[in-house]
Protein backbone atom coordinates (compact mmCIF):
# COMPACT_ATOMS: atom_id res chain seq x y z
CA UNK A 1 0.00 0.00 0.00
CA UNK A 2 1.77 3.53 -0.90
CA UNK A 3 2.39 6.40 1.18
CA UNK A 4 -0.91 8.10 -0.17
CA UNK A 5 -3.74 5.59 0.18
CA UNK A 6 -2.08 4.58 3.67
CA UNK A 7 -2.75 8.25 4.55
CA UNK A 8 -6.07 8.35 2.78
CA UNK A 9 -6.83 5.36 5.05
CA UNK A 10 -5.88 7.15 8.51
CA UNK A 11 -7.58 10.19 7.36
CA UNK A 12 -10.77 8.48 7.25
CA UNK A 13 -10.31 6.32 10.68
CA UNK A 14 -9.58 9.99 12.29
CA UNK A 15 -12.88 11.19 10.72
CA UNK A 16 -14.07 7.92 12.20
CA UNK A 17 -12.65 9.02 15.70
CA UNK A 18 -14.04 12.71 15.67
CA UNK A 19 -17.57 10.37 14.89
CA UNK A 20 -17.54 8.45 17.98
CA UNK A 21 -16.42 11.10 19.72
CA UNK A 22 -19.41 13.15 19.24
CA UNK A 23 -21.85 10.55 19.42
CA UNK A 24 -20.28 9.43 23.49
CA UNK A 25 -19.28 13.79 23.66
CA UNK A 26 -22.09 15.60 22.40
CA UNK A 27 -20.75 18.63 23.37
CA UNK A 28 -16.97 18.02 23.09
CA UNK A 29 -15.53 20.50 19.76
CA UNK A 30 -13.41 18.39 17.10
CA UNK A 31 -10.74 20.57 15.15
CA UNK A 32 -8.39 18.85 13.26
CA UNK A 33 -7.39 15.74 12.40
CA UNK A 34 -4.62 14.24 9.94
CA UNK A 35 -2.94 11.32 9.46
CA UNK A 36 0.70 11.22 10.50
CA UNK A 37 3.86 9.33 9.74
CA UNK A 38 2.67 6.16 12.50
CA UNK A 39 -1.39 6.65 12.00
CA UNK A 40 -3.11 9.93 12.56
CA UNK A 41 -4.95 11.78 15.72
CA UNK A 42 -7.78 13.96 15.98
CA UNK A 43 -7.87 16.63 18.57
CA UNK A 44 -10.90 17.87 20.72
CA UNK A 45 -11.97 20.60 23.50
CA UNK A 46 -13.89 18.30 25.89
CA UNK A 47 -16.01 20.05 28.98
CA UNK A 48 -15.10 17.05 30.80
CA UNK A 49 -11.57 15.57 30.62
CA UNK A 50 -11.39 12.23 29.37
CA UNK A 51 -8.59 9.80 30.31
CA UNK A 52 -7.11 6.70 28.61
CA UNK A 53 -9.58 3.96 30.01
CA UNK A 54 -12.04 5.85 28.01
CA UNK A 55 -10.56 5.00 24.91
CA UNK A 56 -11.84 1.50 25.01
CA UNK A 57 -15.20 2.24 24.42
CA UNK A 58 -13.93 5.00 21.99
CA UNK A 59 -13.24 1.93 19.96
CA UNK A 60 -16.17 -0.24 20.39
CA UNK A 61 -18.11 3.22 19.06
CA UNK A 62 -16.13 3.61 16.42
CA UNK A 63 -16.21 -0.32 14.81
CA UNK A 64 -19.93 0.38 14.94
CA UNK A 65 -20.48 3.21 13.07
CA UNK A 66 -18.08 2.17 10.59
CA UNK A 67 -20.51 -0.72 9.29
CA UNK A 68 -22.86 2.02 8.09
CA UNK A 69 -19.83 4.23 6.41
CA UNK A 70 -20.69 2.88 2.70
CA UNK A 71 -19.57 5.60 1.23
CA UNK A 72 -17.69 9.11 1.50
CA UNK A 73 -19.30 12.23 -0.16
CA UNK A 74 -17.75 15.50 -0.87
CA UNK A 75 -20.04 18.75 -0.09
CA UNK A 76 -18.83 22.31 -1.54
CA UNK A 77 -20.57 25.13 1.05
CA UNK A 78 -20.16 28.64 1.14
CA UNK A 79 -18.74 30.09 3.66
CA UNK A 80 -21.85 31.29 5.51
CA UNK A 81 -23.55 27.77 5.44
CA UNK A 82 -20.26 26.72 6.96
CA UNK A 83 -20.18 29.59 9.60
CA UNK A 84 -23.74 28.41 10.18
CA UNK A 85 -22.53 24.66 10.76
CA UNK A 86 -19.89 25.33 13.00
CA UNK A 87 -21.73 28.25 15.25
CA UNK A 88 -19.95 27.12 18.63
CA UNK A 89 -17.19 25.93 17.40
CA UNK A 90 -14.54 28.72 17.31
CA UNK A 91 -11.99 26.14 16.00
CA UNK A 92 -13.50 25.43 12.63
CA UNK A 93 -14.86 28.66 12.26
CA UNK A 94 -11.21 30.23 12.74
CA UNK A 95 -10.33 27.72 9.81
CA UNK A 96 -13.25 28.39 7.49
CA UNK A 97 -12.66 32.09 7.83
CA UNK A 98 -8.76 31.51 6.98
CA UNK A 99 -9.87 29.24 3.93
CA UNK A 100 -12.28 32.20 3.01
CA UNK A 101 -9.69 34.47 2.83
CA UNK A 102 -7.37 32.53 0.97
CA UNK A 103 -9.91 32.07 -1.47
CA UNK A 104 -9.97 28.47 -1.23
CA UNK A 105 -12.92 26.25 -2.05
CA UNK A 106 -14.69 25.26 1.52
CA UNK A 107 -15.88 21.61 1.55
CA UNK A 108 -17.06 19.20 3.84
CA UNK A 109 -17.30 15.34 3.84
CA UNK A 110 -19.45 12.93 4.25
CA UNK A 111 -20.20 9.47 5.83
CA UNK A 112 -23.06 7.65 7.58
CA UNK A 113 -24.75 10.71 9.62
CA UNK A 114 -20.86 12.59 10.16
CA UNK A 115 -19.84 15.63 8.28
CA UNK A 116 -16.68 17.58 8.84
CA UNK A 117 -15.14 20.26 7.55
CA UNK A 118 -12.16 18.78 5.41
CA UNK A 119 -10.11 19.72 2.59
CA UNK A 120 -10.14 15.60 1.19
CA UNK A 121 -8.33 12.50 0.86
CA UNK A 122 -10.07 9.21 2.01
CA UNK A 123 -11.03 5.89 1.35
CA UNK A 124 -13.93 5.04 -0.59
CA UNK A 125 -15.99 2.51 0.77
CA UNK A 126 -14.83 2.93 4.58
CA UNK A 127 -17.04 0.21 5.58
CA UNK A 128 -15.22 -2.36 4.09
CA UNK A 129 -11.72 -0.57 4.50
CA UNK A 130 -11.08 -0.03 7.78
CA UNK A 131 -10.92 -2.69 9.76
CA UNK A 132 -7.61 -3.02 11.01
CA UNK A 133 -7.35 0.12 13.64
CA UNK A 134 -6.32 0.73 17.22
CA UNK A 135 -6.85 3.88 19.13
CA UNK A 136 -3.16 4.09 21.06
CA UNK A 137 -2.70 7.25 23.26
CA UNK A 138 -4.44 10.62 24.49
CA UNK A 139 -2.34 13.87 25.12
CA UNK A 140 -2.38 17.31 25.43
CA UNK A 141 -1.87 19.61 22.54
CA UNK A 142 -2.32 23.40 22.28
CA UNK A 143 -4.84 24.86 19.25
CA UNK A 144 -2.42 25.23 16.61
CA UNK A 145 0.53 24.46 18.45
CA UNK A 146 1.32 27.80 20.12
CA UNK A 147 0.94 27.51 24.24
CA UNK A 148 -0.57 31.16 23.63
CA UNK A 149 -4.09 28.96 22.86
CA UNK A 150 -5.71 26.52 24.83
CA UNK A 151 -5.33 23.18 25.63
CA UNK A 152 -6.48 20.76 23.64
CA UNK A 153 -6.74 16.85 23.46
CA UNK A 154 -5.45 14.98 21.42
CA UNK A 155 -6.35 11.15 21.12
CA UNK A 156 -3.63 9.27 18.83
CA UNK A 157 -4.48 5.79 16.81
CA UNK A 158 -2.98 4.01 13.93
CA UNK A 159 -4.60 2.15 11.22
CA UNK A 160 -3.18 -0.72 8.61
CA UNK A 161 -4.26 -2.24 4.89
CA UNK A 162 -3.79 -5.81 7.25
CA UNK A 163 -3.97 -7.50 10.72
CA UNK A 164 -0.54 -8.64 10.03
CA UNK A 165 0.54 -5.10 9.65
CA UNK A 166 -0.84 -3.61 12.65
CA UNK A 167 0.36 -6.50 14.57
CA UNK A 168 3.87 -5.38 13.66
CA UNK A 169 3.30 -2.16 14.26
CA UNK A 170 2.02 -2.75 17.57
CA UNK A 171 4.77 -4.98 18.90
CA UNK A 172 7.38 -2.59 17.81
CA UNK A 173 5.61 0.08 19.73
CA UNK A 174 5.78 -2.15 22.58
CA UNK A 175 9.82 -2.08 21.74
CA UNK A 176 10.18 1.33 20.85
CA UNK A 177 8.58 2.28 24.51
CA UNK A 178 11.18 0.09 26.29
CA UNK A 179 14.20 1.59 24.22
CA UNK A 180 12.05 5.37 24.63
CA UNK A 181 15.53 7.86 25.49
CA UNK A 182 13.58 9.97 27.44
CA UNK A 183 13.15 6.49 30.07
CA UNK A 184 17.00 5.47 29.38
CA UNK A 185 17.98 8.91 29.70
CA UNK A 186 17.02 9.17 33.02
CA UNK A 187 17.53 5.45 34.44
CA UNK A 188 21.46 6.18 32.87
CA UNK A 189 21.83 9.45 33.72
CA UNK A 190 22.63 11.13 30.80
CA UNK A 191 20.25 14.11 30.59
CA UNK A 192 17.91 16.49 32.22
CA UNK A 193 15.42 19.08 31.47
CA UNK A 194 14.23 21.78 33.56
CA UNK A 195 11.15 24.49 34.07
CA UNK A 196 13.70 26.88 35.30
CA UNK A 197 16.29 26.87 32.45
CA UNK A 198 13.07 26.44 29.56
CA UNK A 199 11.83 23.72 27.47
CA UNK A 200 13.31 21.86 25.03
CA UNK A 201 16.81 23.22 26.17
CA UNK A 202 18.84 19.35 27.43
CA UNK A 203 21.38 19.54 30.29
CA UNK A 204 23.63 17.07 29.63
CA UNK A 205 25.21 15.00 33.11
CA UNK A 206 28.97 14.34 33.40
CA UNK A 207 27.75 10.63 31.56
CA UNK A 208 25.73 12.37 28.90
CA UNK A 209 28.25 15.03 27.98
CA UNK A 210 30.93 12.25 27.55
CA UNK A 211 29.12 10.89 25.37
CA UNK A 212 28.18 13.85 23.44
CA UNK A 213 31.94 14.21 22.85
CA UNK A 214 33.05 11.09 22.03
CA UNK A 215 30.63 11.50 19.24
CA UNK A 216 32.07 14.97 18.11
CA UNK A 217 35.80 13.85 18.89
CA UNK A 218 35.33 10.34 16.31
CA UNK A 219 33.93 12.69 13.66
CA UNK A 220 36.42 15.06 14.12
CA UNK A 221 39.13 12.75 14.25
CA UNK A 222 38.05 10.80 10.91
CA UNK A 223 37.71 15.14 8.84
CA UNK A 224 40.58 16.04 10.12
CA UNK A 225 42.59 13.70 8.76
CA UNK A 226 40.59 14.79 5.21
CA UNK A 227 41.98 18.13 5.36
CA UNK A 228 38.87 20.13 7.54
CA UNK A 229 39.33 22.63 9.44
CA UNK A 230 37.59 23.82 12.47
CA UNK A 231 36.11 27.17 12.84
CA UNK A 232 34.21 28.83 15.67
CA UNK A 233 31.52 31.43 15.41
CA UNK A 234 29.29 33.48 17.71
CA UNK A 235 25.97 31.99 18.87
CA UNK A 236 24.25 35.56 17.61
CA UNK A 237 24.31 37.15 14.55
CA UNK A 238 22.87 40.44 13.66
CA UNK A 239 19.56 40.67 11.47
CA UNK A 240 21.57 41.79 8.53
CA UNK A 241 23.62 38.59 8.13
CA UNK A 242 20.48 36.79 8.07
CA UNK A 243 18.72 38.76 5.37
CA UNK A 244 21.70 39.08 2.82
CA UNK A 245 21.21 34.95 3.13
CA UNK A 246 17.83 34.70 3.06
CA UNK A 247 16.99 33.04 6.18
CA UNK A 248 15.56 36.16 7.60
CA UNK A 249 12.44 36.27 4.91
CA UNK A 250 12.43 32.18 4.63
CA UNK A 251 12.73 31.19 8.48
CA UNK A 252 12.49 34.08 10.59
CA UNK A 253 9.38 32.89 12.69
CA UNK A 254 11.90 30.21 13.61
CA UNK A 255 14.56 31.82 15.07
CA UNK A 256 14.82 33.80 18.74
CA UNK A 257 15.03 37.34 18.58
CA UNK A 258 18.12 38.56 21.01
CA UNK A 259 17.47 42.21 22.69
CA UNK A 260 20.27 44.64 23.91
CA UNK A 261 20.24 47.23 26.21
CA UNK A 262 22.30 49.45 24.69
CA UNK A 263 21.29 49.27 21.06
CA UNK A 264 17.94 48.99 19.20
CA UNK A 265 19.78 46.78 16.34
CA UNK A 266 17.73 43.53 15.62
CA UNK A 267 19.69 40.53 16.45
CA UNK A 268 18.58 36.89 16.57
CA UNK A 269 20.67 33.21 17.76
CA UNK A 270 21.94 31.71 14.82
CA UNK A 271 19.43 29.33 13.81
CA UNK A 272 22.28 27.10 11.74
CA UNK A 273 25.99 28.15 10.92
CA UNK A 274 26.72 28.52 7.02
CA UNK A 275 25.95 32.51 6.93
CA UNK A 276 28.54 32.73 9.36
CA UNK A 277 31.02 30.63 7.58
CA UNK A 278 30.99 33.19 4.13
CA UNK A 279 31.65 35.46 6.33
CA UNK A 280 35.07 33.55 7.28
CA UNK A 281 35.32 32.69 3.60
CA UNK A 282 34.87 36.72 3.01
CA UNK A 283 37.67 37.82 5.10
CA UNK A 284 40.57 37.72 2.81
CA UNK A 285 41.01 37.63 -0.97
CA UNK A 286 40.84 34.20 -2.33
CA UNK A 287 42.98 32.39 -5.04
CA UNK A 288 41.97 29.16 -7.38
CA UNK A 289 45.27 27.91 -5.20
CA UNK A 290 43.24 28.01 -1.68
CA UNK A 291 40.61 26.04 -3.31
CA UNK A 292 39.01 24.44 -1.72
CA UNK A 293 38.59 25.71 1.65
CA UNK A 294 36.97 23.08 4.40
CA UNK A 295 35.64 24.80 7.39
CA UNK A 296 33.79 22.60 10.01
CA UNK A 297 31.85 24.26 13.47
CA UNK A 298 30.44 22.43 16.60
CA UNK A 299 28.89 25.58 17.92
CA UNK A 300 25.59 25.37 19.43
CA UNK A 301 22.35 26.69 17.42
CA UNK A 302 18.73 27.77 17.96
CA UNK A 303 15.39 27.24 17.01
CA UNK A 304 12.34 28.67 18.22
CA UNK A 305 9.87 25.16 17.74
CA UNK A 306 6.55 25.16 18.75
CA UNK A 307 6.05 23.66 22.37
CA UNK A 308 3.52 21.08 21.70
CA UNK A 309 6.63 19.78 18.82
CA UNK A 310 9.00 19.50 21.33
CA UNK A 311 10.19 15.71 21.99
CA UNK A 312 13.26 15.05 24.58
CA UNK A 313 16.62 15.28 22.71
CA UNK A 314 14.36 14.49 19.26
CA UNK A 315 13.14 17.72 18.97
CA UNK A 316 14.75 20.40 20.97
CA UNK A 317 15.70 24.39 20.94
CA UNK A 318 19.17 24.13 21.46
CA UNK A 319 21.56 21.56 19.75
CA UNK A 320 24.88 21.72 17.36
CA UNK A 321 25.64 19.63 14.58
CA UNK A 322 29.02 18.72 12.67
CA UNK A 323 28.13 21.71 10.33
CA UNK A 324 30.72 21.30 7.46
CA UNK A 325 31.16 24.20 4.51
CA UNK A 326 33.86 23.68 1.92
CA UNK A 327 34.12 26.70 -0.89
CA UNK A 328 35.47 24.89 -4.11
CA UNK A 329 35.74 25.51 -7.75
CA UNK A 330 33.08 23.70 -9.74
CA UNK A 331 35.39 21.01 -11.01
CA UNK A 332 36.26 20.33 -7.53
CA UNK A 333 32.56 19.70 -6.48
CA UNK A 334 32.87 15.97 -7.99
CA UNK A 335 35.64 14.65 -5.56
CA UNK A 336 34.90 16.49 -2.18
CA UNK A 337 31.04 15.04 -2.61
CA UNK A 338 32.72 11.54 -2.99
CA UNK A 339 35.18 12.40 0.25
CA UNK A 340 32.13 13.11 1.83
CA UNK A 341 30.09 10.49 1.09
CA UNK A 342 33.22 7.96 1.85
CA UNK A 343 33.26 9.33 4.99
CA UNK A 344 29.78 8.99 6.17
CA UNK A 345 29.82 5.58 5.02
CA UNK A 346 32.76 5.01 7.94
CA UNK A 347 30.42 6.34 10.34
CA UNK A 348 27.34 5.01 9.32
CA UNK A 349 28.97 1.58 9.61
CA UNK A 350 30.19 2.11 12.85
CA UNK A 351 27.22 2.58 14.37
CA UNK A 352 25.55 -0.42 12.11
CA UNK A 353 23.36 1.33 10.22
CA UNK A 354 21.69 0.65 6.85
CA UNK A 355 20.65 3.34 5.35
CA UNK A 356 19.42 4.78 1.51
CA UNK A 357 19.48 8.54 0.47
CA UNK A 358 16.78 10.72 -0.42
CA UNK A 359 17.07 12.68 -3.67
CA UNK A 360 15.37 16.04 -2.00
CA UNK A 361 14.15 17.86 -4.85
CA UNK A 362 11.81 21.59 -5.20
CA UNK A 363 8.27 21.37 -5.11
CA UNK A 364 7.44 22.36 -8.95
CA UNK A 365 3.83 23.76 -7.46
CA UNK A 366 5.49 26.34 -5.22
CA UNK A 367 8.54 27.99 -7.07
CA UNK A 368 8.20 30.88 -4.88
CA UNK A 369 10.18 28.74 -1.51
CA UNK A 370 12.84 29.16 -3.65
CA UNK A 371 15.86 31.40 -4.34
CA UNK A 372 17.84 30.91 -7.46
CA UNK A 373 17.43 30.53 -10.98
CA UNK A 374 15.41 27.53 -12.83
CA UNK A 375 18.43 26.69 -15.09
CA UNK A 376 20.85 26.26 -11.82
CA UNK A 377 18.29 24.38 -9.91
CA UNK A 378 17.73 22.14 -12.85
CA UNK A 379 21.67 21.51 -13.15
CA UNK A 380 22.24 20.79 -9.41
CA UNK A 381 19.46 18.52 -8.92
CA UNK A 382 20.35 16.51 -12.13
CA UNK A 383 23.82 16.82 -11.07
CA UNK A 384 23.13 15.24 -7.21
CA UNK A 385 21.33 12.63 -8.98
CA UNK A 386 24.33 11.64 -11.29
CA UNK A 387 26.37 11.88 -8.39
CA UNK A 388 24.80 9.17 -6.51
CA UNK A 389 24.31 6.94 -9.44
CA UNK A 390 27.57 7.00 -9.79
CA UNK A 391 28.44 6.05 -6.25
CA UNK A 392 25.77 3.16 -6.10
CA UNK A 393 23.67 4.86 -3.90
CA UNK A 394 20.10 3.63 -3.30
CA UNK A 395 18.14 6.61 -3.18
CA UNK A 396 14.59 7.39 -3.66
CA UNK A 397 12.76 11.35 -4.52
CA UNK A 398 12.07 13.31 -2.10
CA UNK A 399 9.26 16.03 -3.81
CA UNK A 400 9.63 19.51 -1.70
CA UNK A 401 12.64 18.10 1.02
CA UNK A 402 14.88 20.51 -0.48
CA UNK A 403 16.24 23.59 1.35
CA UNK A 404 15.26 26.95 -0.41
CA UNK A 405 18.48 27.65 -1.53
CA UNK A 406 19.69 24.00 -2.80
CA UNK A 407 18.74 20.15 -3.06
CA UNK A 408 20.13 18.06 -0.78
CA UNK A 409 21.02 14.34 -0.62
CA UNK A 410 20.14 13.44 2.45
CA UNK A 411 21.15 10.24 4.75
CA UNK A 412 18.20 8.33 5.80
CA UNK A 413 19.51 5.62 8.44
CA UNK A 414 17.57 2.70 9.53
CA UNK A 415 17.72 1.61 13.67
CA UNK A 416 17.08 -1.88 15.49
CA UNK A 417 13.11 -1.34 15.26
CA UNK A 418 13.13 -0.22 11.49
CA UNK A 419 12.58 3.20 11.55
CA UNK A 420 14.04 5.43 9.36
CA UNK A 421 15.75 8.83 10.70
CA UNK A 422 17.76 11.59 8.46
CA UNK A 423 21.02 12.06 9.51
CA UNK A 424 23.54 12.93 7.26
CA UNK A 425 22.77 15.74 4.32
CA UNK A 426 25.03 17.03 1.43
CA UNK A 427 23.88 20.17 -0.86
CA UNK A 428 25.15 21.72 -3.56
CA UNK A 429 24.94 25.27 -3.03
CA UNK A 430 25.08 28.05 -5.76
CA UNK A 431 22.26 30.52 -3.93
CA UNK A 432 24.75 31.62 -0.98
CA UNK A 433 27.79 32.46 -2.30
CA UNK A 434 26.16 34.56 -4.82
CA UNK A 435 24.17 36.10 -2.58
CA UNK A 436 27.02 37.02 -0.64
CA UNK A 437 29.19 38.14 -3.42
CA UNK A 438 31.79 35.88 -2.70
CA UNK A 439 34.73 35.79 -4.94
CA UNK A 440 37.99 33.88 -5.94
CA UNK A 441 40.31 35.21 -8.40
CA UNK A 442 40.90 32.17 -11.06
CA UNK A 443 43.71 31.18 -13.09
CA UNK A 444 42.77 33.76 -15.68
CA UNK A 445 43.21 36.37 -13.22
CA UNK A 446 39.25 37.25 -13.39
CA UNK A 447 36.85 36.83 -10.64
CA UNK A 448 34.82 33.85 -9.88
CA UNK A 449 32.07 32.80 -7.56
CA UNK A 450 32.61 29.10 -5.37
CA UNK A 451 30.63 27.02 -5.01
CA UNK A 452 29.56 26.33 -1.54
CA UNK A 453 28.69 22.34 -0.40
CA UNK A 454 27.05 22.04 2.82
CA UNK A 455 27.56 18.99 4.81
CA UNK A 456 27.12 16.99 7.64
CA UNK A 457 27.50 13.88 8.55
CA UNK A 458 26.19 13.30 12.21
CA UNK A 459 23.89 16.28 11.86
CA UNK A 460 22.85 17.25 15.10
CA UNK A 461 24.33 15.23 18.28
CA UNK A 462 21.00 15.96 20.12
CA UNK A 463 18.91 13.87 17.65
CA UNK A 464 21.71 11.67 16.91
CA UNK A 465 21.81 10.73 20.53
CA UNK A 466 18.42 10.07 21.08
CA UNK A 467 18.57 7.64 17.97
CA UNK A 468 21.76 5.85 19.38
CA UNK A 469 19.82 5.39 22.51
CA UNK A 470 16.96 3.64 21.40
CA UNK A 471 19.31 1.87 18.43
CA UNK A 472 21.36 0.07 21.20
CA UNK A 473 18.55 0.37 23.93
CA UNK A 474 21.17 2.22 26.34
CA UNK A 475 23.46 -0.63 25.97
CA UNK A 476 26.29 0.91 23.82
CA UNK A 477 29.08 -0.62 22.71
CA UNK A 478 32.31 -0.46 24.27
CA UNK A 479 33.85 2.39 22.74
CA UNK A 480 30.93 4.60 23.65
CA UNK A 481 30.03 3.59 27.41
CA UNK A 482 29.87 6.16 29.51
CA UNK A 483 31.47 3.70 32.17
CA UNK A 484 33.39 0.47 30.78
CA UNK A 485 34.14 -1.22 33.79
CA UNK A 486 32.62 -1.35 36.91
CA UNK A 487 34.43 -3.28 39.75
CA UNK A 488 32.76 -5.00 42.42
CA UNK A 489 34.58 -5.78 45.30
CA UNK A 490 32.74 -8.96 47.28
CA UNK A 491 33.35 -7.56 50.66
CA UNK A 492 34.74 -4.54 52.34
CA UNK A 493 37.92 -6.10 53.00
CA UNK A 494 37.97 -6.22 48.74
CA UNK A 495 38.03 -2.25 48.53
CA UNK A 496 41.35 -1.63 48.53
CA UNK A 497 42.38 -4.44 46.31
CA UNK A 498 39.26 -2.90 43.69
CA UNK A 499 40.78 0.55 43.86
CA UNK A 500 44.52 -0.94 43.14
CA UNK A 501 42.72 -2.25 39.72
CA UNK A 502 40.59 0.57 38.90
CA UNK A 503 43.83 3.06 39.44
CA UNK A 504 45.55 0.61 36.66
CA UNK A 505 42.59 0.65 34.38
CA UNK A 506 42.58 4.49 34.42
CA UNK A 507 45.72 4.91 34.00
CA UNK A 508 45.10 3.32 30.49
CA UNK A 509 42.23 5.45 29.86
CA UNK A 510 39.39 2.21 30.39
CA UNK A 511 36.21 4.55 31.81
CA UNK A 512 35.82 2.28 35.37
CA UNK A 513 33.97 2.83 38.20
CA UNK A 514 33.95 1.09 41.98
CA UNK A 515 30.89 0.08 43.42
CA UNK A 516 31.70 0.09 47.44
CA UNK A 517 28.42 0.63 48.52
CA UNK A 518 27.45 -2.18 51.62
CA UNK A 519 25.33 -4.32 49.60
CA UNK A 520 25.88 -8.05 48.56
CA UNK A 521 27.50 -8.53 45.54
CA UNK A 522 24.70 -10.12 43.61
CA UNK A 523 22.49 -6.38 44.10
CA UNK A 524 25.69 -4.85 42.71
CA UNK A 525 26.01 -6.99 39.69
CA UNK A 526 22.58 -6.57 39.30
CA UNK A 527 22.55 -2.81 39.51
CA UNK A 528 25.67 -2.34 37.03
CA UNK A 529 23.48 -4.61 34.76
CA UNK A 530 20.71 -2.02 35.00
CA UNK A 531 23.19 0.90 34.43
CA UNK A 532 23.89 -1.43 31.06
CA UNK A 533 27.77 -1.25 32.30
CA UNK A 534 29.90 -3.34 29.48
CA UNK A 535 32.36 -5.35 31.57
CA UNK A 536 32.05 -6.11 35.34
CA UNK A 537 35.21 -7.40 37.12
CA UNK A 538 33.95 -9.27 40.39
CA UNK A 539 36.94 -8.88 42.86
CA UNK A 540 37.61 -11.40 46.11
CA UNK A 541 39.68 -13.13 48.13
CA UNK A 542 40.87 -15.62 45.35
CA UNK A 543 41.39 -13.23 42.61
CA UNK A 544 43.35 -11.69 45.22
CA UNK A 545 45.44 -15.00 46.16
CA UNK A 546 45.57 -15.80 42.52
CA UNK A 547 46.30 -12.80 40.36
CA UNK A 548 43.50 -13.17 37.92
CA UNK A 549 40.42 -11.28 37.64
CA UNK A 550 36.85 -12.56 37.23
CA UNK A 551 35.11 -10.95 33.84
CA UNK A 552 31.83 -10.82 33.61
CA UNK A 553 29.63 -9.12 30.38
CA UNK A 554 26.59 -7.57 30.64
CA UNK A 555 24.76 -10.23 28.77
CA UNK A 556 26.00 -12.57 31.81
CA UNK A 557 29.51 -14.23 30.05
CA UNK A 558 32.02 -15.05 32.48
CA UNK A 559 36.05 -15.52 32.05
CA UNK A 560 38.90 -15.24 34.51
CA UNK A 561 42.26 -13.72 32.91
CA UNK A 562 45.38 -11.72 34.49
CA UNK A 563 44.36 -8.03 34.26
CA UNK A 564 47.36 -7.66 32.00
CA UNK A 565 45.55 -9.32 29.52
CA UNK A 566 42.55 -7.48 30.23
CA UNK A 567 43.88 -3.78 29.42
CA UNK A 568 45.29 -5.05 26.31
CA UNK A 569 42.09 -6.84 24.99
CA UNK A 570 39.79 -3.76 26.05
CA UNK A 571 42.08 -0.96 25.02
CA UNK A 572 42.10 -3.17 21.48
CA UNK A 573 38.41 -3.04 21.32
CA UNK A 574 37.66 0.43 22.21
CA UNK A 575 40.15 1.41 19.29
CA UNK A 576 37.99 -0.79 16.63
CA UNK A 577 35.07 1.13 17.97
CA UNK A 578 32.97 -2.37 17.01
CA UNK A 579 29.04 -1.45 16.95
CA UNK A 580 28.41 -5.05 18.69
CA UNK A 581 26.57 -4.02 22.15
Amino acid sequence: MNKENLDNLRHSCAHLLAAAVLKLYPNAKPTVGPPIEEGFYYDFDFETPISENDLMKIDQKMRELVKKWVSVEKIEVSKNEALKKYKGNKYKQELINEFSEEGKQITFYKSGDFIDLCRGGHVENPSQEIKHFKLLSIAGAYWRGSEKNKMLTRIYGTAFKSKADLDNFLTMKEEAKKRDHKKLGKELDLFTFSDLVGSGLPLYTPKGALLRRLLTEYLEEIQSKEGYSQVWTPQLAKAELFKKSGHYDKFKDDMFIVKSHYSDEEMFLKPMNCPQHTQIYASKSRSYRDLPIRYTDFAMLYRDEQPGQLNGLARVRAFSQDDCHVFCREDQVNDEIDKMLMMTKKVMSTFGFKYRYRLSTRDPKHPEKYFGDLKTWDKVEKWAEKIMKRNNIDYFDGPGEATFYAPKMDLMATDALGREWQLSTVQIDFVQPARFELKFIDKDGKEKTPIMIHRAILGSSERLMMILIEHYSGAFPLWLAPVQVKIIPIAEKHNNFAQKIAKELKKNDIRTDVNEKSESMQKKIREAQLEKVYYMLVVGDREIDSGEINVRTRDGKTSSMTLDVFIKDTKENIAKRTNLS
